[in-house]
């Protein structure tokens, strides 16, 4: 699945993995993830370093979930913690406070802040957000029920980062663990 333009940027769109209910509104960015949540997550990791699509970016949200599930996608990949592993060097790794709760707009912005020599990003982000962005750069290839939880969208086209946009990156591939 990788591809060897130089040219190419690869965005891969992942919503965290299952969490556990909370109390109230107030605890929603602390919850851990399930048991499943684990697994799925890790999972995700497996399926990426499958297809070769290993991050040189990830960025993830600041809630527990999302650092949880780059952790387990982490393990995933390299069978080893996020420090880096067998499979390949260790990704930037950038925690954003405001990639919780975007809108795609936002999640946009984020993206288009990417190293320009970076080919694969990585964003671990929540809905609706990540489901709206994965449908704003691909409206044809959205899923009407957006992405399920562990579910990664593979984005590709030739744009720079800064200039991804509405219909820029066809989706190109999906995964969920439960597959």
């Amino acid at each position: 699945m990788t591809d060897a333009d130089p040219d190419t940027r690869t965005l891969v769109l992942l919503r965290h993995a299952k969490a556990e209910q909370g109390s109230d509104a107030a605890d929603d960015a602390e919850r851990p993830l399930s048991a499943r949540g684990t697994a799925d997550a890790a999972a995700a990791g497996a399926w990426l370093a499958r297809h070769g699509l290993l991050p040189d970016v990830v960025i993830c949200s600041t809630a527990r979930r999302t650092r949880q599930t780059w952790h387990g996608v982490a393990m995933g990949m390299t069978g080893s913690p996020p420090e880096g592993g067998p499979t390949g060097p260790r990704p930037t790794v950038r925690y954003e406070p405001g990639a919780y709760d975007a809108h795609p707009e936002e999640l946009l912005a984020l993206v288009r802040t990417v190293d320009p020599t970076a080919r694969t990003a990585l964003l671990i982000a929540h809905n609706p957000g990540i489901s709206l962005l994965s449908a704003l750069l691909d409206p044809e290839g959205a899923a009407d029920e957006g992405l399920r939880t562990a579910e990664l969208a593979v984005h590709r086209g030739p744009l720079g980062w800064t200039e991804l946009g509405r219909s820029g990156a066809p989706v190109t591939a999906r995964h969920t663990a439960r597959d």
